[in-house]
């Protein structure tokens, strides 16, 4: 054994508290102090160095926050993570290649790839082991996605919603620049991957209710509840968004990260119906229910959105909360099936075609259970 260095331990616990607030105040919306560059000031967003909700949502306030702190360390549900290996179906570029038009593949916690006349988008692609700006602690995933980024087919566009590391992974974008004919994000964010390297003709960004179309494909930043950030330092340097993706008359919503608030409404009422509705259904807690949904809200919103299919995203990949793994899937689906609203649960890799009647498998329960979404 090594001799122990005084001021290791310390020094150790410090970089790990630090790492934590970091990675935690993603999903808590804990606020930070600082400023950003203000080349977007003429945004309605952004105001005073930083970009702002038309109102301010419930987080977590600093006062609050030890204690919270003293729960993700020292007091998390048994079920937190999975006790077993999840069921991850492995999917290979020739069976991506095969699908159908207008079918999807859900590769985890949000990252989900999209076919649109004929060519592939991804969304929020997180393909790291942990959700963390250091791959040595933050929070790790649950299973390994069902195929490398070195397998995949060429991707048409990559669309992001905000900066958060489970949402904006440098090391998957970086891997992915030569891949992807086009990067779509929120003002800031398109600043972020040009300051990485991504080629900046690339990259096109949009502030709320902005559109571009890109080979047919249409998109529209939506408005979103939420924050970003990647560091204590800077607080909302950037914007966050939700999205409309058409192609032709098949319309998807992906929600992003979000609080229930009535943008949902608006969104629904000036680009609804949706085919099928991409919404955040985990990571959450009545202390930051303002930047995160309860599973109550998340089917609220898809009624809102006037969707016709609602898959639940944000869960099955990181344990970020302080709920059980598999709680967002038991209790959306129970939701879901009191207002019979179809929903589509696929495996992490389970191809499904959305011009189908698709039956999806309570894959999380003891005993799996088919349900219907038509």
């Amino acid at each position: 054994m090594h001799p122990s260095h005084p001021s290791r331990a310390p020094r150790s616990a410090a970089a790990l508290l630090l790492l934590f607030l970091i990675t935690t105040m993603t999903t808590l919306g804990l606020s930070a102090c600082g400023s950003t560059a203000d080349r977007h000031a003429d945004s309605p967003q952004f105001r005073d160095g930083a970009f702002h909700n038309p109102v301010p949502p419930k987080t977590v306030g600093w006062r609050e926050a030890p204690r919270l702190i003293w729960r993700f360390l020292f007091d998390k549900p048994a079920e937190a993570a999975p006790a077993t290996p999840l069921p991850v179906a492995q999917i290979s570029r020739e069976q991506l290649l095969a699908a159908p038009d207008r079918s999807l593949v859900r590769l985890g916690h949000s990252t989900v790839l999209l076919k649109l006349d004929g060519a592939f988008w991804l969304t929020d692609p997180v393909f790291s082991e942990r959700a963390s700006p250091v791959q040595w602690a933050g929070p790790k995933r649950f299973h390994a996605p069902p195929i490398a980024i070195e397998d995949l087919p060429p991707i048409q566009g990559v669309v992001l919603s905000h900066d958060h590391y489970d949402h904006l992974d440098k090391a998957a974008i970086l891997q992915l620049a030569d891949k992807v004919r086009w990067f779509v994000a929120p003002l800031g964010v398109g600043d972020l991957l040009v300051e990485w390297g991504v080629d900046p003709a690339k990259v096109r960004q949009l502030d709320w209710w902005q559109s571009t179309t890109v080979e047919g494909i249409r998109l529209v930043a939506t408005p979103a509840q939420h924050f970003s950030g990647r560091s204590l330092l800077r607080s909302n340097p950037t914007l966050w968004a939700s999205w409309v993706i058409g192609a032709g008359d098949f319309r998807v919503f992906f929600s992003g990260d979000t609080g229930y608030f009535d943008g949902f409404k608006a969104i629904g009422e000036k680009y609804g119906p949706f085919d099928v509705t991409m919404i955040e259904c985990g990571a959450y807690d009545r202390q930051w229910s303002g930047v995160h949904m309860q599973p109550e809200e998340t089917l609220q919103a898809h009624l809102d959105l006037r969707g016709r299919r609602l898959m639940p995203v944000h869960n099955g990949t990181f344990d970020l909360a302080l709920h059980d793994w598999h709680d967002p899937f038991t209790r959306i689906a129970a939701l879901a099936s009191a207002r019979e609203v179809a929903l589509l649960t696929p495996r992490i890799g389970e191809p499904l075609d959305l011009q189908a009647t698709t039956a999806t498998a309570a894959w999380w329960a003891p005993a799996p259970a088919l349900t219907q979404a038509d």
